[in-house]
């Protein structure tokens, strides 16, 4: 998605597929859900295409959909991210304290009495985004480049502060409140898989990429040809997850509406205020447009694959937990992708600066 001109309206300066982003990803959820509905067994024949674990399906559409965006990161500007602390402290207050603590304030306020459900929200919110919140900055016209230092930083921190947290979160804090406790079970090598799969294979493909088609064909060509020609496929691939995802559990989101609104309900609220108060913290700290754009939405992302896969492995696949954690993505998808026409339309509300990436000005 290329970054919007002057002057106009932002809708107007998009191209015909990102101008309807929002109607292609409505129009894949209500496909995956009315074929989890309609055709039998899907979401269970779907569910058992996995190699250790890991959905292959879901795992086939987020390499598609992360590739070329890190494809086009410009890795020899790395560096100027990892020294900017006024990004990089942010990120880590935000996404390792204020969020998953937020998550459990929420999970508690709105769902006091449905356990199940309470714990497969604060599970979502101990599963900080390392996969999807690619795509949602580039389409939002954030840095590449700091998306890639702070997703690398959230994989780091999520193998090493997973399973802490989650000993905090469930069982630690609510026994010092003399609330219910939960344990949870996850070993650090699952975690470890979900981050060398879902951003170790296309990092490494990207950086490959880039490194390789410069040295043969020049920047130029790599910028002009290459990049414009596999751009694309982040989206196709966006939208075949989407249609996966929601096929897997179709039948159980649209046989039970209102466990999924009362799911819903706290997630939105959850989204809309990480997301506006890291963009309000990142424009406070002085970021530009591209990098405190980047912070929001790193810090309003959730890692559901790695959540639904904790739940499921812990509580099993019909439970509470693990509908809870399918519901993340259902409210997260449409809540980021409108969260995105938020963003460009606050550009005007940043002074550019000699860190605004050129390739989005």
């Amino acid at each position: 998605m290329s970054a919007p001109a002057a002057g106009g309206s932002v809708a107007g300066r998009l191209s015909f597929l990102d101008r309807y982003l929002a109607a292609w990803i409505l129009a894949a959820m209500v496909v995956g859900l009315g074929l989890g509905r309609v055709v039998p067994g899907l979401g269970d024949t779907l569910a058992k295409v996995t190699v250790a674990g890991v959905s292959l399906p879901i795992a086939l559409g987020l390499l598609v959909m992360m590739y070329p965006v890190l494809a086009k990161v410009r890795y020899d500007r790395l560096d100027t991210v990892t020294r900017d602390r006024r990004l990089l402290l942010p990120s880590l207050l935000l996404n390792w304290i204020i969020g998953p603590a937020l998550m459990f304030a929420l999970a508690w306020l709105f769902l006091p009495d449905l356990p199940a459900y309470r714990t497969g929200l604060i599970i979502v919110g101990l599963a900080r985004c390392i996969a999807m919140v690619i795509i949602w900055n580039d389409l939002a016209c954030g840095s590449r480049e700091a998306a890639a230092v702070l997703v690398a930083l959230n994989s780091a921190f999520q193998v090493i502060a997973f399973s802490l947290l989650g000993w905090f979160y469930l069982s630690a804090l609510p026994g010092w409140l003399g609330l219910p406790q939960t344990d949870l079970d996850v070993s650090v090598w699952s975690i470890a898989r979900s981050v060398l799969i879902f951003l170790g294979i296309p990092l490494v493909a990207g950086y490959l990429t880039r490194r390789i088609g410069e040295k043969t064909r020049g920047r130029a060509w790599y910028e002009a040809a290459f990049i414009p020609r596999i751009g694309p496929f982040a989206l196709y691939g966006l939208l075949f997850t989407v249609v996966i995802l929601f096929a897997l559990q179709g039948r159980a989101i649209t046989s039970q509406p209102l466990d999924v609104a009362r799911i819903a309900l706290p997630l939105l609220a959850y989204f809309a205020l990480m997301w506006a108060g890291s963009m309000a913290l990142g424009r406070g700290v002085g970021l530009d447009y591209s990098r405190a754009t980047t912070l929001a939405f790193t810090a309003a992302g959730n890692n559901f694959e790695l959540a639904i896969a904790v739940a499921i492995a812990t509580f099993g696949a019909s439970s509470g937990q693990a509908l809870a954690g399918v519901v993340g993505p259902l409210i997260e998808v449409p809540a980021l992708i409108g969260l995105v026409y938020v963003a460009l339309h606050t550009r005007r509300h940043f002074t550019a600066t000699p860190q605004e990436d050129p390739a989005h000005v």
